[in-house]
Order: structure tokens, then sequence, then C-alpha cells
């Protein structure tokens, strides 16, 4: 092949790439004349002034080589330099000092010039392509995409999106999903990076924000912005929370969410592979935001600490393993949604906890219960708390919202520590009380009073052999005796 007809080509190439890759024509057109100068320089070499240009008439790429007017004594450098007698041949009004431009043949640049100026166009044209296609998709960030799978490479799926490829990280990918060749597969895109081989495009299917995405496509609600999700938290295909909120007090954001008859969450946990989806009210007190989270369990009482963003959570303890989730599945969901720290606790448990700590409390001289709980209630455990705090945080307990009487809480905890400190004696701990849960396993007051009552009467029984057979039956009596004792029994009295 020519190299003129290699140069032809490039030039018509110019609208017909222009088209079929969506790049600009002028961006083709500075592609082809960087190969033509490329080519001419290879021939000519860089110490000549070669220059490029498009004519649009003749729709071809001209190249013309730039030499000074010289006096023709003094001509010296033919490569840079043209005699002003031939000079006035190419333009009458040539004059010394000028430069004046010669036009050259591209068939004398030479087939290996040619390939060469056609590999960099080639070149830059597919580097315009990719441009384009990364401004696209970067466009794009956000948004749900859908492609082919094609193949996997190194655990992550490779998706066809058409113009170029995706993949979907294993780390992207929901748990147990396996997907042939030529599946159709949807995704969300994370992130859009340029690197030399491209532009590369990053899907997630387990990402929160997919699952926010998945909603605004199926709830017009939400695409419409009267509904808002608010936070979202997954664990991807097993089970994810999203808070919803209205702007509207007549639509019902949980419902609108639902669908008619789970109608639109039921499409969402079908692309999902079966994830379960836990809908709830976003509520601006995180108190009450949790205890939404946290549903369908019972909340009896939050106590929050806001200086290290964690909240301890009450449950009845019938509620316990409900609030926990399996494998703590539900409270780590809760966590994530609300980013709050969540310690999950039992009323019985609590409960032995505020005893224990209103017994340390009452080691102080002169301390009461009632004052014990006040203490208690305003955060500080132990008496070895109050002793290394501050009177500014003392003073927030009832009672001690005098500086000077803080202060002398505080001293008489330090002494109290001191003390036995000094006496190398251990801080007596209250004695172990029988918690509920194992009261509970034990049986409750009523069975355990009738199982009593049951190995009384047996005993009873077995002395009535040795009584004279002459003497009236003791049965009443004896029911008389054992009644009292079931009303004491300690279970009862717990």
């Amino acid at each position: 092949m020519a190299a003129e007809n290699v140069f032809s080509d490039l030039s018509r190439m110019i609208e017909q790439v222009g088209k079929d890759k969506g790049i600009e024509k002028q961006v083709v057109i500075d592609a082809v004349i960087q190969g033509m100068l490329l080519a001419a320089r290879k021939k000519y070499g860089t110490y000549r002034d070669i220059e490029a240009q498009y004519n649009e008439e003749s729709g071809e790429i001209e190249l013309y080589e730039f030499k000074e007017v010289v006096a023709d004594e003094d001509y010296i450098d033919e490569e840079i330099e043209i005699k002003l007698s031939e000079a006035l041949d190419l333009d009458p009004e040539a004059q010394v000092n000028d430069s004046i431009g010669i036009k050259l043949e591209t068939k004398d640049l030479g087939r290996i010039a040619a390939q060469t100026a056609k590999q960099l166009i080639t070149q830059k044209v597919r580097d315009a392509e990719r441009d384009i296609i990364f401004a696209e998709f970067e466009q794009r960030r956000g948004e749900i995409a859908s492609g082919i799978a094609r193949r996997v490479e190194r655990g992550a799926i490779v998706v066809d999106l058409g113009r170029t490829e995706a993949y979907i990280p294993p780390r992207e990918q929901i748990p147990g999903e396996a997907y042939k060749p030529g599946d159709r597969i949807q995704g969300y895109i994370a992130d859009v990076r340029q690197t030399t081989r491209g532009p590369q495009i990053v899907m997630s299917r387990a990402d929160e924000r997919y699952l926010v995405k998945l909603f605004e496509v199926e709830v017009p609600e939400i695409y419409d912005g009267i509904v808002e999700i608010m936070a979202a938290a997954r664990e991807p295909g097993q089970r994810a929370k999203i808070a919803v909120q209205s702007k509207d007090p007549a639509v019902d954001p949980v419902g609108a969410c639902v669908g008619m008859k789970g109608s639109r969450v039921q499409t969402i946990i079908q692309e999902l592979r079966g994830e379960k989806i836990d809908i709830v009210n976003w509520d601006e007190d995180p108190a009450r935001f949790v205890c939404n989270a946290l549903a369908p369990a019972e909340i009896s009482k939050v106590l929050v600490d806001e200086t290290n963003h964690e909240m301890e959570i009450i449950v009845p303890d019938h509620q316990l393993s409900l609030a926990i989730g399996k494998k703590g599945q539900n409270v780590r969901l809760a966590a994530k949604l609300s980013k709050w720290k969540l310690d999950i606790t039992s009323e019985s448990s609590q409960a032995v906890k505020t005893a224990q700590a209103i017994f340390n409390l009452m080691l102080l001289p002169g301390m009461t219960q009632t004052m014990a709980q006040n203490i208690y209630q305003s955060g500080f455990s132990t008496f070895s708390e109050i002793a290394k705090s501050e009177p500014a945080a003392v003073t927030m307990i009832p009672g001690y919202g005098e500086t000077d009487k803080a202060q002398k809480l505080i001293d008489e905890a330090k002494a109290l520590l001191e003390s036995y400190e000094s006496e190398g004696k251990e801080i007596p701990q209250m004695p172990t009380l029988k918690s509920k849960e194992k009261v509970a396993d034990e049986g409750d007051a009523k069975s355990q009073a009738d199982q009593r009552l049951k190995a009384e009467l047996a005993q009873l029984k077995a002395s009535e052999s040795e009584v004279d057979a002459s003497e009236p039956s003791g049965a009443p009596e004896t029911q008389e005796q054992i009644e009292p004792e079931v009303e004491k029994s300690p279970s009862q009295g717990e």
C-alpha cells in the first residue's frame, strides 16, 4: 500500500470515526495532523521546520516545509534556507528574511513512516474515545446500570455495559450469588477511575446506596422527594434496614415503601436474592429512632451517654434474644443505621447492675439509698468514679448542685478509696443475687410452691403411718401449717 493511499484513507476516516465513536471532528483532525508530522519528521528529520494543515475544501492533510528567504550570495544551508531568486518563483512578493512554505508530497514519506503515523492516529482516537467513556460514566456515578455478565476474573464479575466493561469485585457481590456468562446483571456504579488501560468502572450489589437507589426506582414518592430515605444499613444477602420520613403528613413513609400487599418491597427483595428488609420510621430523637430501629423488639428503657455516643438499651428478659437478633444481626444493623454504639441488657441484668452500683455507693459515709439512686442515675456507678471526677461533673447530681457540696462528696470518696488501698483491702461486693433468668429456669413461684407442698404432704403421709390409728386425721391442721410457709417462699418473696 502506497503512503499516498494510506494518508488519503486517514483523511477520509475523519468523518466516519467522528460519527462511529462519538468523537468530535476536530479531535480526529488533530490526531491525523500529529500523525502526519511524526511521519514527516521520521522522513526528513527534526531539524527542518515542517507543519501539517487540514484543508477543509479538499478534505486532505497538507504538509508544508518552511524555509527562511536569504540573498543568493548568503545562501548556506539548503535544509532551512531558500535563495531569494527561488523564493520569488514561488511567491512574487517574497523578501529577504521572510518565511516561505513549500508543499511536500505525502507520497514521498514512505510506507514505514505512513504506518507509524497511522498507529499514532489510531492511539489518539482510542485515547479520545476513552476520555469520552470516562466522562460519560463519571456523570453516571451513583446510578444503577445493567449489563451482561461475560466472565469471572479472580472472583470479579466482568459486566458488558455496551461501550465498555465494568467489574464487580468479590467484596461488592452478594454472598451466595452465582452468574453464568450471558446472564443479565444489575448493580450500582460505585466508582469510576481513569487508568492507563482506560476507564475502570466499579459496580456494587452489596452497597447500601444500591438499596437506596432500588427504592428510588420502585417508590414514586421517594423519586418525587415526598418520602426521604434518611439512613440505610445492610448485611448483603441476609438482612437490611432503612429509615424513612415523609415531608407530607398525609403520606405514610413506611406504607409507601412497602406498597400494596408488599408489592414494592417484594420487587426489591427479589432483586437482592431474598434479602429481608426492615423499613422503620426516622425520628430526630436518637433514643426514639434506636427504639424504632430495634423493632420488632420491645424496649423498656434507654440510657443515653452523649459523651461517648453510646446507648444502653434495656429490654424485657423474654425480648432479649429478639432485640439482639440471630448472631447479633438485629443490634448490629440498628447500630449501623443509627450510628450509635448500642449495648443490649435485660431487665434482670440491669436490676442486678443497679443494685450493685447502689450497694457500692452506699459505702460512702452517710449515704442513703435515695441519694445513691440519684448518683447512679447521673452516670456514676461506683464511688471510685466520683473520686476521680471534677466538681463540675458532680454538680449535675441532684442535691449536689453547689460546688462545695460536690467537692465534699469527692473528698469523701477519695478518703474511702485511700482507706481501702492503704489497708490493702478489697472493696466489698454485693452478695450475688439470683437473677430473674435463673428463677425463670427453675420455675415460677407458684410451681415451686406446688412442688414444696407435694414434698411436705409426702413426708406427712409417711409419718402418719407411725401415728396411732385411733387419733383423728391431721390433714386440716397440716394444711393450716403449710400455707403460711408457701406465702413466705423465697421465690415468691423475690
